[in-house]
């Protein structure tokens, strides 16, 4: 009990600590403290209870109850005020009618319910403590370094790094009381904390765009917190629980599905699922670590986790089908607008709820197989995108923008971040990596359970992500650009964890088939009661090793062999005459033209201002119907 609160707890702690703390050097300093215990707080709470796991009633349930309720109140206070002095009157109502409604539940209708089970840290637990402890350990040493370049760019911008580094670990706080909840009205109460911090984050720079961008993600998340709100009120009234667990063990039936309905809501909402996705893309404003840490490590993570949980109660039902084909679409034209995009952030953003629909699809497929790729589906997400972010972000420091266009200049700029960028785009498209063993994996158990209709959405959906990533990748290794020699160096804060991230980008390749056995077969033996079914044999795991071990050759054609190579070089054919430095030809009337290479970005086709509408439409329809289903089942 006491490793579990210092685990929760401390990273609140070190977030009112850096917030007292004025002083640059010195904050820096405790950031990079703090962090580093939580990531070894991580490893040790982890170490402690992976192998058995814990499941326990927590002593002061009734005083952690009445504290919840305090804060509770204390935001909605904050809220309510915020939405009318900024003349968004939904917000308030939104935020009134949640809190309004718990109010009345916890001191009206709670009392005789009890709860057994408070905290649970099972496998899944550990897994995602492990992504949010480490990886968004890293993403706050790296903001470090980070916000250091980015106030001496950006010096029109009001300086708050002592509020920004505080909420980013009130963010991690908040992350760990979500998985390690099994109280849904403690998982409620984390699950608004995160949706303020990220309102906070998105508003950093306080610039109109920014304000109008954290308002919009208060109120959709706020939307998702209504029906979570109300799923709690409903569990507790008709079954006489609040327990996740318990909840999850019943069978199917019509009622059942009235809260699991409600809670997937909840879960799009926070997963920016399409037509709820205009909040993440948003975030896009905000310093490149409240990217990394929404995108990859945390907020986005709340919202599968959750319909992982749900999964027992998913599968073939109705709410499982309007989940699973919402995820689809999301898949789909995520992907497909992610192909019209020319700026690294905007393809990371779409590429992410492209993912997060994936997720959802095999989470809300509800067998064994699909379950066991959602699970890898977030490691491999979380680590690769993370690196993503956080690469994109330094490289707009290193080249003055970060157009993917202009990427060819920072192989001459910094080849070092070229070279880690070009491990985390491996880690989301290229064979073996686990990005796409996942997909494979998906796809199996996709035709397993009869989804045809999700099988070629999905290969679909998985095709045009070679587009953008290619594109990207492309422009790396073109080398175009080569004759920049401003070479610059990363600092410290930045390039320890962008190195340690593409670490684990490889390592996670090499190691899933032991997470595989040690965590996620155990886990779905114990959801769904009978030994799990291994989606992938011995001897493709043995072609995949050999495969990424092929690959890890590739940088080797970057480096020369040695100093004086002697090599033949051969020019690169030019629209032109080449002047013999691959850099320059000559053009018309023998005039001196710098080489360049464009890539064509097709918007005319899947430009986001033609996909937006239709896949929003789409997805709001099938809510619908899963509406209409609902009541159909109950009447």
């Amino acid at each position: 009990m006491v490793a579990i609160t210092v685990f929760l707890l401390f990273p609140m702690v070190a977030a009112l600590a850096i917030f007292l703390v004025k002083h640059d050097a010195a904050r820096s300093m405790l950031v990079r403290i703090s962090a580093v215990i939580t990531a070894l707080l991580t490893l040790v709470v982890v170490g402690i209870f992976f192998k058995d796991g814990i499941r326990m009633a927590c002593p002061w349930e009734e005083e952690i109850d009445l504290i919840i309720v305090a804060v509770e109140v204390i935001i909605a206070a904050y809220i309510i005020t915020l939405g009318i002095r900024n003349k968004k009157y939904v917000i308030s109502i939104l935020s009134f009618l949640q809190t309004a409604a718990i109010l009345v539940f916890e001191f009206g209708f709670k009392e005789g319910i009890t709860v057994q089970t408070a905290i649970v840290f099972d496998k899944l637990t550990a897994i995602m403590a492990l992504v949010i402890g480490l990886v968004g350990s890293l993403i706050c040493i790296y903001a470090v370094g980070y916000m250091k370049d980015y106030h001496n760019h950006h010096k029109e911008y009001k300086e708050r790094k002592s509020f920004f580094f505080s909420i980013l670990f009130l963010f991690l706080s908040a992350m760990f009381g979500i998985v390690l909840s099994n109280n849904l009205v403690w998982m409620y109460f984390c699950w608004e904390i995160t949706t303020l911090c990220s309102f906070l984050l998105i508003g950093y720079t306080q610039t109109e765009e920014a304000k109008n961008n954290s308002l919009r993600a208060l109120l959709i998340n706020l939307g998702g917190g209504v029906a979570f709100a109300a799923a709690i009120i409903f569990i507790g009234m008709y079954y006489h629980t609040l327990e996740l667990s318990v909840l999850t063990q019943k069978n199917p039936d019509a009622v059942i599905m009235i809260p699991v309905f409600l809670l997937s809501i909840a879960a799009l909402t926070k997963s920016a699922q399409l037509p709820f996705s205009s909040w993440l893309l948003g975030a896009m404003v905000a310093p490149t670590p409240t990217s990394a840490l929404l995108h990859s490590a945390t907020m986005v993570k709340a919202g599968v986790y959750l319909i992982i949980r749900l999964a027992p109660l998913l599968g073939p039902t109705s709410v499982g089908r309007v989940v699973t084909f919402g995820g689809g679409v999301t898949f789909l034209a995520c992907s497909l607008m992610a192909i019209s995009q020319s700026d690294g952030k905007k393809i990371l953003a779409y590429s992410t709820l492209a993912n997060l629909g994936l997720i959802v699809i095999c989470a809300s497929a509800g067998t064994q197989e699909s379950l066991w790729a959602a699970i890898l589906l977030i490691i491999f997400h979380a680590v690769s995108k993370s690196l993503l972010f956080i690469s994109v972000g330094s490289a707009e420091h290193q080249i003055g923008n970060r157009n993917v266009e202009n990427m060819d200049l920072l192989m001459g700029v910094s080849s070092k971040l070229a070279f880690y960028m070009m491990i985390g785009i491996a880690g989301m498209f290229l064979a073996p990596f686990g990005m796409l063993v996942s997909k494979w994996v998906a796809m199996k158990a996709l035709i397993d359970s009869d989804n045809v209709i999700i099988v070629i959405i999905l290969a679909y959906g998985s095709a045009a992500t070679l587009f953008y990533w290619a594109k990207w990748m492309g422009k790396l290794v073109s080398k175009v650009n080569m004759g920049h020699k401003n070479h610059h160096e990363l600092s410290l804060d930045e390039e320890l964890p962008i190195t340690i991230l593409a670490v684990l980008v490889v390592i996670s390749c090499f190691t899933f088939p032991l997470v595989s056995r040690y965590a996620l077969e155990p886990y779905l033996t114990e959801v769904y009661k009978s030994t799990a079914l291994i989606p992938i044999e011995t001897s493709d795991i043995k072609l995949m090793l050999c495969m990424l071990s092929m690959l890890i050759l590739l940088p080797i054609s970057f480096i020369p062999i040695y100093k004086n190579d002697k090599r033949r070089k051969v020019p690169i054919y030019m629209a032109g005459e080449n002047t013999g430095d691959n850099q320059t030809f000559y053009g018309a009337m023998g005039v001196k033209q710098k080489v360049e290479m464009r890539n064509w970005y097709m918007e005319d086709f899947f430009g986001a201002h033609k996909l937006t509408f239709l896949s929003n439409a789409l997805c709001t329809a099938i809510l619908v119907v899963g509406v209409i289903l609902l009541i159909g089942g109950l009447a």
